[in-house]
């Protein structure tokens, strides 16, 4: 069993930052990738950003040179460091983990971008 766990979500303004943390616990070692969905109102989940147990990162075509993902593995956690942020980047964000056999997701944290 995995557990993830999201924080550092809230409110922040158009052109603004956020970082977002994933605290993994559990049998860690069985996840390949970890990665960042979100979803908004009315629209299907959809990736982000994704990092490898190599440390291979993709992300989505609408964040690309904006948001980065990274890891701590001492920590068991990553990150999404978010920059300049629109008003279409509101959502639920839910961090992944993925096994050979499923995917692990966290509770999600929401990421509200006034404009």
């Amino acid at each position: 069993q995995v557990q993830l766990v999201e924080s550092g979500g809230g409110l922040v303004q158009a052109g603004g930052s956020l970082r977002l943390s994933c605290a993994a616990s559990g049998t860690i070692s069985s996840i390949n990738t970890m990665g960042w969905y979100r979803q908004a109102p009315g629209k299907s989940r959809e990736l982000v950003a994704s990092i490898t147990s190599g440390d291979i990162t993709n992300y989505g075509n609408s964040v690309k040179g904006r948001f980065t993902i990274s890891r701590d593995n001492g920590k068991n956690t990553i990150y999404l460091q978010m920059n300049s942020l629109k008003p279409e980047d509101t959502a639920v964000y839910y961090c992944g983990g993925l096994t050979s056999s499923r995917m692990y997701w966290g509770q999600g944290t929401q990421v509200t971008v006034s404009s």
